[in-house]
């Protein structure tokens, strides 16, 4: 019986040790001093689900889907808080300015290429027109962020459908977050180094509130890679302007989600944060970049009473910034982490960030 009992907890284990494999964090590389969630990610954040479909097929199809879920029911029927701060706007965030006017969310959040933010719209209309509920509904905000990933995906080619966006959505799921090459971060770049889907999350002590903020992010930027304050970027050689043939630009989309009680003024002060922690990886948002981000609270918006959320006050929000901060710079660098070695259009090659050489200058 004991042995069987054995059995059965190490396979319970099974999730988290292959989720920890290719994490900073399993390297020994652990970033600021808040600790992590159960899984270090957006799904820490109760009800917050994840859904990714990986288009990598022949020897040019390298992208695919991430769908964030803030909740799985309704969400044009139950809208949450959210807030969007631009750090640099050579990009696209569909939705954008009605969720900054009315400060909710009421679609899922969909990741993919550049040219595919049309399929994008599309997938989330597919899903949410025809949900119970919605039969009437005559506009809905569909919210689809992007990063350019054409370096080794045939992007041209549009290879996105809206079923793919809808298959994403259909298959979100709490629990462990797959990162690296998948998603709509199958064919990104950053730093240099094969960039993708990124995760992390910070809970706060029980003094603090006891709420958990987590980030997901698809990283295809440049700079110079920072790791906890060391230069990696310039020990191994690999940064922007290093030569004249070498560029900065590129994007990374940023998701931050909190179980904690804000409107949407708190919300984009702690987005603004977020913008921190790319600061802190190395990333300087250049002038071809597009740096969104998109925070929301799990609030919902039945909370309110006589017209008013029982939200936290400005001098409680402190410890969140801290949490965003520390969470979105981690996700960055767990995105360098899980990545693989790709090769894609044109027979491009991509390498991976080299995770022992990396982790060698934590050890000396």
């Amino acid at each position: 019986m004991r042995i069987t009992l054995i059995f059965f907890l190490l396979v319970g284990m099974v999730p988290k040790l292959l989720l920890a494999q290719n994490s900073a964090r399993d390297q020994g590389i652990n970033l600021g001093v808040l600790a992590p969630g159960e899984w270090n990610a957006i799904t820490d954040v109760p009800g917050v689900a994840v859904g990714q479909v990986t288009l990598n097929e022949g020897e040019n199809i390298r992208t695919g889907v991430t769908a964030i879920l803030p909740h799985q029911g309704n969400l044009f029927q139950q809208k949450i808080p959210a807030a969007v701060f631009v750090g640099n706007g050579f990009g696209k965030l569909v939705g954008s300015t009605q969720i900054q006017e009315l400060g909710n969310l009421e679609s899922p959040i969909i990741l993919t290429n550049t040219l595919s933010v049309a399929a994008g719209m599309e997938g989330i209309l597919d899903h949410m027109l025809f949900l119970e509920g919605n039969e009437h509904v005559g506009s809905l905000n569909a919210v689809v962020g992007e990063t350019n990933d054409g370096y080794l995906n045939d992007i041209r080619g549009r290879h996105v459908k809206p079923e793919h966006v809808v298959e994403a959505i259909r298959k979100a799921k709490d629990g462990p977050v797959k990162e690296g090459n998948v998603g709509a971060g199958t064919g990104t770049v950053c730093f240099g180094f094969k960039g993708g889907i990124g995760t992390a999350s910070r809970k706060l002590p029980e003094s603090l509130g006891g709420f958990t903020v987590g980030v997901l992010v698809q990283s295809n930027f440049g700079g110079v890679l920072q790791i906890a304050g060391q230069p990696v970027g310039k020990i191994l050689g690999q940064y922007s302007f290093k030569n004249q043939l070498e560029s900065a630009d590129g994007s990374c989309m940023m998701v931050v989600a909190t179980d904690a009680p804000l409107d949407h003024r708190s919300l984009e002060r702690i987005a603004k944060r977020a913008m921190m922690g790319l600061a802190r990886t190395g990333g300087i948002a250049s002038n071809g970049s597009g740096d969104y981000v998109l925070a929301f609270s799990t609030t919902r918006e039945q909370h309110i009473t006589s017209g008013e959320i029982a939200v936290l006050g400005n001098d409680q929000v402190t410890p969140l910034f801290l949490a965003a901060i520390e969470a979105t710079e981690e996700a960055i660098i767990n995105s360098l982490f899980a990545a693989d070695d790709m090769k894609g259009k044109n027979g491009r090659i991509v390498k991976a960030l080299p995770k022992e050489k990396v982790s060698q200058l934590f050890r000396d």
